[in-house]
C-alpha cells in the first residue's frame, strides 16, 4: 500500500496533501483534548470519540467548497473541526457556557455555525437527511452552485428517514452527497449484526443513484470519493452516495468499557491507526517532513489548549437565558400571548367562499407576492391540486419547481421543509390528515420547534406547515391532535373557524418567523359552507382571539370547526333567554389568556369546547388558567365538552356520539344557570 498511497498523493500536489495532514491533525488532536477533559475531571458532559474516523472527516470535508454546506450528528467532531468550526466557542458549548456557539443551549448533539457551511447537527440518529434535502433544494431553486453533505453513521441506514431522504434527492435530482461513515459499529452492535448488507454504498443503486465504497482510514480516498460526488452534483448530476470504511477505536460514548469488542481485533486496529499511517505516507512520499509536521501539530496543540482554556475559564450561561430563543422577540413564556391589538377584517367588498377557496386564494396570493414561497405536499399539483383541492390550479400558474408534488413520505416532506426554511424560502408544506403528523413527529417537535433554541438565536425555521382534522374517515384519518402541537415549546399552533378567520392567520402564518402548525376543518371544507370573505388581502395577529358573538351570561371558548357548534348553540339558546359570549381562540400558541379572562370576568360562566378528546386536552389548561386567575369570580363550576376518550369511528352514528355538536355545547350551558 506504500507505494499506491505514495503515487496518490503526489498525484494530489503538496498543498493539497498538506491541507489534509493539517485537518487530519487538528481533528485527532481536538478529539485527543476532549477526552482529556473528561478523563480528568475538568468538564463532565456526554461525548462520542471520533477516533479511527479522523480521515472521513478530513477527505470530505476538504473536497468541499467554502460555500458548500454540512449536515451532521452528535458523533460530529470531526466534521465540524475540519469543517473550520470556531474551536473556543465550539469547546464552549461543549462546556455548555456562555460563550458556546449557542450559548450552551444545544451542546455536542446541536452545532451549527452557518458561516462556515455547518448548518445543522442532530441528535436524533438518521434525521439529518432529509433537512439537507431540503437545504439542497433551496439552493437549487436559488441557483447557488452549492452542494450539501450530510454525515450519518452506519446504524442510520436502519433508520426509514435516511431512504426516505435517498429516495426523495434522487426524484428530484438535488446537489447532495450521502456520506455514510461506516465505522464497523451502531452504538454496540456490529454491522454484521444488524443487516445482511456486505455494502451499504450497494443499496444506492435501489434509487437510480451511484454508490461507491472506499477505505475510511485513506483521506485521499475519501477526498477522491467526495470530490467526484460534489462535482456531480454541481454539475446537475444529482445525488451520490458515498460510503467510507474504517474501524472506531474507542467506545459508541466516552466512558464505554467496549466490553463488546474482541480485544485482538481492536488491538491491530489501534496498531494501525488512521492518522499515524497517513503521517508516515506523508513523510515516507517526500510530501513534508517530520519536523514540518511537528510544526504543524505544534501550532495546532497551542490553538487548541487556548481554545479549551477559553471555553473553561467562560461564564456558565445565565440563568435569564431560560426562555430566551424559544420564539422570534420573546424572551419570556410563549405559550401565553402578548397580546396584539385588535384586528378586525377590512372594510370594502367581499366574496363568498368556502375554506377550501379561502386557503386557495391566500396560497396563490402568497406565491405570486414573493417567490420564495414554496408549496410541498404529496398529490398537491395539478391535476389533483391536493386531496381536497385546496391547491388546485397553483401548479399551473407558478410551475412544479415551487408546487412540489411529493412521494408519500411525511417525514422526508417535513425535513425537506426545515431545511428549505433554513436555507432563506419560506416553505408551506402539507400533510393530508392531521393523524399524519406522527408519522412526521421527530421532524416536527424535534427540530423545526427547536432550531432557534439550539442555534442560540442565529437559525430559525420559517415554515408552515398545514393539516387537515378529517371526519368521515375512521379512526387514523379523523383525529384532532392539537394537543400534541400545543406542548413543544417553539412551535405555534393556529386553528381558524372561518374561511375569513382562515386568510387572516394563514398570512400571519406565511409570514411569522417561527415555525406554525395550520389546521383546517374537513368539517368546514364540505358541512361549513361560504362566507363573506374580504376581496381585499389582510393578515390577523396571532395570539389574538376574536369575539364573534358578544353575550352576558356565560362565555364559550372555542376553536376550529367548534366554533360554528358554539354559534349555533348560542342562537338556540338565545331563544331561551340566555345571552351567550363565544370566544374564538383562534391561535392555541400562543394562547390569548387575557381575552379569556376579560370575557369570563364579565360573564361568571365558563364552557370550553373542542372536537379532540377531552382527557388531557386544550380544554383542561383553559379550565385550569381561569379557576387558578377567577376563582371567586366564578358563578358555577367550569364545563367541558369535548369528544370522547375513543378513537374516531368510522360509523356515522358512533362518529356523532363521539364528537362533540351544537346540542352537546347548548346542554353544558343549560347546566350551568
Amino acid at each position: 500500500m506504500g507505494d499506491e498511497g505514495a503515487v496518490q498523493i503526489d498525484a494530489l500536489g503538496r498543498d493539497a496533501v498538506i491541507s489534509l495532514y493539517r485537518a487530519m491533525s487538528k481533528v485527532h488532536r481536538c478529539d485527543e483534548r476532549v477526552r482529556k477533559g473528561l478523563m480528568t475531571g475538568e468538564a463532565g458532559f456526554s461525548y462520542w470519540p471520533v477516533d479511527g474516523q479522523e480521515a472521513m472527516s478530513a477527505g470530505a470535508m476538504v473536497a468541499l467548497a467554502p460555500d458548500d454546506q454540512i449536515v451532521t450528528t452528535y458523533r460530529g467532531l470531526g466534521d465540524v473541526v475540519a469543517k473550520g468550526v470556531s474551536l473556543p466557542q465550539y469547546f464552549a458549548e461543549l462546556l455548555g457556557k456562555s460563550t458556546g456557539l449557542s450559548k450552551g443551549k444545544a451542546g455536542a448533539m446541536g452545532v451549527s455555525e452557518p458561516g462556515v457551511g455547518i448548518l445543522w447537527s442532530t441528535g436524533i440518529v438518521g434525521a439529518g437527511p432529509p433537512i439537507a434535502n431540503g437545504l439542497a433544494l433551496a439552493a437549487s431553486l436559488r441557483r447557488e452552485p452549492r452542494v450539501v453533505l450530510v454525515s450519518f453513521g452506519d446504524g442510520a441506514t436502519s433508520i426509514g428517514f435516511v431512504h426516505e431522504a435517498m429516495n426523495l434527492a434522487a426524484v428530484w435530482q438535488l446537489p447532495v452527497v450521502f456520506f455514510c461513515q461506516n465505522n464497523a459499529w451502531a452504538e454496540c452492535t456490529p454491522v454484521a449484526g444488524y443487516t445482511r448488507t456486505e455494502h451499504f454504498a450497494d443499496r444506492a443503486a435501489g434509487y437510480g443513484i451511484p454508490g461507491v465504497t472506499v477505505d475510511g482510514t485513506d483521506p485521499v480516498a475519501v477526498w477522491q470519493a467526495v470530490s467526484d460526488a460534489a462535482t456531480r452534483a454541481r454539475d446537475g448530476g444529482g445525488p451520490t452516495f458515498v460510503e467510507a470504511v474504517a474501524y472506531r477505536l474507542q467506545g459508541h460514548y466516552f466512558g464505554d468499557g467496549m466490553e463488546y469488542v474482541d480485544g485482538d481485533e481492536l488491538a491491530n486496529a489501534r496498531a494501525a491507526d488512521p492518522f499515524g499511517t497517513f503521517r508516515a505516507r506523508v513523510v515516507g512520499a517526500g510530501v513534508a517532513t517530520a519536523a514540518e509536521l511537528d510544526e504543524i501539530d505544534a501550532a495546532l496543540d497551542a490553538e487548541i489548549e487556548d481554545a479549551w482554556t477559553f471555553a473553561r475559564e467562560s461564564p456558565e450561561t445565565d440563568v435569564g437565558e431560560l426562555h430566551v430563543d424559544v420564539y422570534a422577540d420573546r424572551g419570556d413564556d410563549g405559550s401565553r400571548s402578548i397580546r396584539p391589538a385588535a384586528s378586525e377584517l377590512p372594510d370594502g367588498d367581499t366574496e363568498d367562499l368556502g375554506l377550501v377557496q379561502a386557503v386557495n386564494r391566500t396560497l396563490d396570493r402568497a406565491m405570486a407576492a414573493d417567490d420564495r414561497v414554496i408549496l410541498l405536499g404529496e398529490d398537491i399539483a395539478d391535476p389533483a391540486g391536493g386531496l381536497f383541492k385546496v391547491t388546485y390550479g397553483l401548479s399551473g400558474k407558478y410551475g412544479t419547481d415551487r408546487v412540489r408534488a411529493t412521494p408519500i413520505a411525511e417525514t422526508s416532506i417535513i425535513g425537506a421543509a426545515i431545511g428549505a426554511a433554513l436555507g432563506g424560502l419560506r416553505p408551506i408544506a402539507e400533510l393530508m390528515f392531521m393523524d399524519f403528523v406522527g408519522v412526521a413527529m421527530d421532524q416536527i417537535a424535534n427540530h423545526a420547534a427547536k432550531i432557534r433554541y439550539m442555534s442560540g438565536g442565529r437559525q430559525h425555521a420559517p415554515l408552515v406547515i398545514r393539516t387537515t382534522v378529517g371526519m368521515g374517515s375512521g379512526p387514523q384519518h379523523s383525529q384532532a391532535l392539537e394537543a400534541w402541537a400545543m406542548h413543544v415549546p417553539g412551535l405555534k399552533v393556529v386553528w381558524p373557524g372561518s374561511p375569513a378567520d382562515a386568510v387572516g392567520l394563514l398570512n400571519a402564518c406565511i409570514a411569522d418567523e417561527d415555525p406554525c402548525l395550520f389546521i383546517e376543518s374537513m368539517k368546514l371544507y364540505f358541512a361549513g359552507g361560504r362566507a363573506p370573505v374580504p376581496v381585499a388581502d389582510y393578515s390577523l395577529p396571532l395570539g389574538r382571539a376574536g369575539i364573534p358573538r358578544s353575550g352576558s351570561d356565560v362565555t364559550v371558548v372555542a376553536y376550529g370547526g367548534s366554533v360554528q357548534d358554539a354559534l349555533a348553540a348560542a342562537v338556540e339558546l338565545e331563544g331561551e333567554g340566555v345571552s351567550v359570549e363565544v370566544v374564538d381562540l383562534r391561535t392555541l400558541v400562543p394562547l390569548d389568556v387575557e381575552t379569556i379572562l376579560e370575557s369570563v370576568g364579565r360573564t361568571g360562566r365558563l364552557v370550553v369546547v373542542h372536537e379532540s378528546v377531552g382527557f388531557c386536552g386544550p380544554s383542561a389548561e383553559i379550565a385550569a388558567v381561569v379557576a387558578g386567575e377567577l376563582h371567586a369570580q366564578l358563578a358555577a363550576p367550569i364545563a367541558r365538552v369535548a369528544a370522547a376518550f375513543t378513537p374516531v369511528p368510522r360509523s356515522a352514528t358512533l362518529e356523532a356520539a363521539h364528537r362533540p355538536g351544537a346540542a352537546a355545547v347548548a346542554e353544558a350551558v343549560r347546566t350551568l344557570r
